[in-house]
């Protein structure tokens, strides 16, 4: 008998094999290899490790303390609402953070030293999206689940991370769409690859919601090219503590 509970980790297995399905199938970036350079880094170390130790921190350690200063867990919070407005709330209002937060790391200095780990994939597939700086999944996994936690139902914090993971490999993915209208709703690789391009990556800050960029202005989309230098302008390690540890370089003067 299938166990319940195995289901998010069987969506997020099923829902890469279809993204590797349908980058064989329809792929951006033609000739693109699947084991492209830094693949294994990216998907143990990254989608697998980090992403773990990162919810034992968050969860274990973060959450529980800011509980322990604000009482916060002790207020009924939204938790009497339907489960799926619950995720509709969490849903919207991460994704609003996120795109602040995304923003200002692309305008500040200091900020921009824990974001450009995640811009230093210069071949992007499903598997590309997990990559960053430990110190900024700490920030987004905060700004995340302490308010799911705090003030929501046990079943969101299950249900929310399926969407994170499966929508990340999505926005990443080396597949040729054309989403059409849709690209005013929904972020997805033919607004995202954009973000990523070494020429214009200071546009579509959002994660999956493509509103906040047009109605901020930060969005492009142009229709008469592809966005097929990706990365960064200046040599970014390959080895993974260096990568991390890459933040904390000296300024130049």
């Amino acid at each position: 008998m299938f166990d319940v509970d195995l289901w998010p980790t069987t969506t997020i297995v099923l829902w890469a094999v279809l993204m590797i399905a349908l980058e064989r199938w329809r792929p951006y970036q033609v000739g693109q290899p699947f084991l492209r350079r830094e693949f294994w880094t990216d998907f143990v170390w990254f989608s697998i490790v980090f992403s773990m130790a990162m919810g034992w921190v968050v969860s274990t350690l973060v959450i529980p303390g800011l509980d322990a200063a604000t009482g916060w867990s002790t207020t009924r919070g939204i938790r009497d609402w339907p489960v799926a407005a619950q995720v509709a709330v969490s849903f919207v209002t991460h994704d609003l953070f996120i795109y602040a937060f995304h923003r200002a790391m692309h305008r500040n200095r200091y900020l921009w030293r824990l974001h450009e780990c995640h811009h230093s994939v210069q071949e992007m597939d499903w598997a590309g999206g997990s990559r960053g700086q430990v110190f900024e999944n700490l920030i987004t996994g905060t700004a995340e689940f302490a308010p799911i936690a705090l003030f929501m139902s046990p079943e969101v914090a299950v249900i929310k991370p399926v969407i994170d993971a499966c929508w990340g490999m999505w926005i990443h993915a080396n597949v040729d769409v054309r989403s059409g209208w849709l690209n005013y709703l929904f972020n997805g690789p033919e607004l995202h690859r954009w973000h990523h391009s070494a020429e214009v990556y200071d546009t579509n800050f959002g994660t999956k919601l493509a509103i906040w960029d047009w109605l901020f202005g930060t969005a492009y989309l142009p229709s008469d090219k592809k966005a097929t230098r990706l990365g960064l302008a200046e040599p970014f390690p390959t080895n993974i503590i260096a990568q991390q540890l890459f933040a904390f370089r000296s300024y130049r003067v």
